[in-house]
């Protein structure tokens, strides 16, 4: 129970910033007490610390305490279909290195290379107090790697490597700290959840567009992963094409589409994957493509809405912002034309935490299961 209750305090000062003791008593059901010996314990084990304290009310001032940035560091590796990422955050969510590399296409091998000289390369600047309290390695990672041979142009060969081989476990050996691995998609979603600065109802859908599009589901305030891990799979689900047959989400709205239509078109793709800050493609094909994309969210949205009462639906990418912000309008557009007789529209925003949502959603894998709990627990005092 002590145990839960820190994970407890940790969660609230993780959505909320610093707060003083006699408030989240209140907001937990905890007494004064016991809030007390809580915080005394992690403010000792380095993970909260102590603000100014307030003044100019009656009584005693009061004095805030919040997450110590340096409390605990988490590494996020994302593996994509084009590139890989390694981001390392504090306590606080904030990236303090990142290392990248791109590839034709990911093998167990060349990831594991990969994250192990990115771990080595990053430790090795980091002062010997804050390597000492790196606590996780968050893993996200497409699922399923083997079905996607013919859409990434990969051998056979390499994507069936990934049947048999275990990252986690084959990362975990070699390193010291717990690792953790999780959907790519869900991943992304985890980090709207755990550091978006969106103001978002406790139920929502939220779409990545990477490589190939993916998504991710909140119910009550959690990430909702299903039985095998894959809830929110939405890049499965059935849209109509350009030519009105049916297909698949993720083979309308991806960069994946995007690329090929650049390709068709004797324009060269590199832009799409050399940086998501500023993209230097023909402007007619990228508006085809947004225009594409967005008839096909719409439905996405509409389909999830009839399934789950969802309030809002947030869509981020590997993309520049003014992109995101283009593709966002259109997809409100395109909602509209639909008949949504039934079902509450949903609010359609833009995502808040942008191209490193993957990484940034190991990362906070990482942190959660060490030191938060499931946020439901914060729907009724311990």
């Amino acid at each position: 129970m002590r145990a839960h209750n820190e994970r407890l305090v940790l969660t609230i000062l993780r959505r909320t910033g610093p707060l003083p003791k006699a408030q989240i008593a209140r907001m937990t059901g905890l007494s004064a007490q016991t809030v007390s010996v809580i915080m005394r314990a992690l403010e000792a084990d380095g993970l909260l610390v102590r603000s100014e304290p307030v003044r100019g009310k009656v009584g005693q001032p009061s004095v805030p305490i919040g997450l110590a940035a340096d409390g605990a560091f988490f590494f996020g590796l994302k593996v994509g279909r084009r590139s890989l990422q390694l981001v390392l955050t504090d306590f606080l969510g904030d990236v303090l290195a990142r290392v990248g590399a791109r590839h034709a296409y990911p093998t167990p091998d060349s990831v594991l290379r990969f994250a192990l000289a990115g771990m080595d390369e990053i430790m090795g600047q980091l002062p010997q107090s804050h390597a000492d309290r790196i606590s996780g390695l968050g893993i996200a990672i497409p699922f399923q790697m083997w079905d996607w041979i013919q859409s990434i142009g990969a051998p056979r060969a390499d994507m069936d490597a990934w049947r048999v081989r275990d990252v986690r476990t084959e990362l975990a050996e070699r390193v010291e700290f717990p690792v953790y691995l999780q959907n790519d998609a869900s991943a992304a979603c985890g980090a709207e959840l755990v550091l978006g600065s969106a103001e978002v109802p406790p139920d929502f859908v939220h779409f990545f567009i990477g490589y190939f599009i993916g998504g991710g589901i909140v119910l009550n305030g959690s990430l909702f992963t299903g039985s095998t891990g894959n809830a929110g799979a939405l890049g499965s689900m059935p849209v109509q094409s350009e030519s009105r047959k049916s297909a698949q989400l993720i083979d309308v709205a991806s960069l994946a589409t995007l690329e090929r239509m650049l390709a068709e078109n004797n324009e060269d793709a590199e832009a799409l994957w050399t940086s998501p800050d500023a993209w230097a493609i023909d402007e007619i094909i990228l508006q085809e493509w947004i225009l594409l994309a967005a008839q096909a969210i719409a439905v996405a949205i509409a389909a999830t809405g009839s399934v789950l009462d969802i309030g809002a639906a947030l869509i981020d990418g590997w993309m520049p912002s003014s992109v995101r912000a283009r593709l966002v309008e259109e997809v409100r557009v395109a909602f509209g034309r639909i008949d949504t007789t039934g079902i509450r529209p949903p609010a359609i925003m833009a995502g808040t935490v942008g191209p490193d949502a993957r990484a940034l959603g190991g990362a906070c894998l990482a942190m959660s299961e060490r030191f938060l709990v499931d946020q439901n627990a914060l729907l009724a005092p311990v």
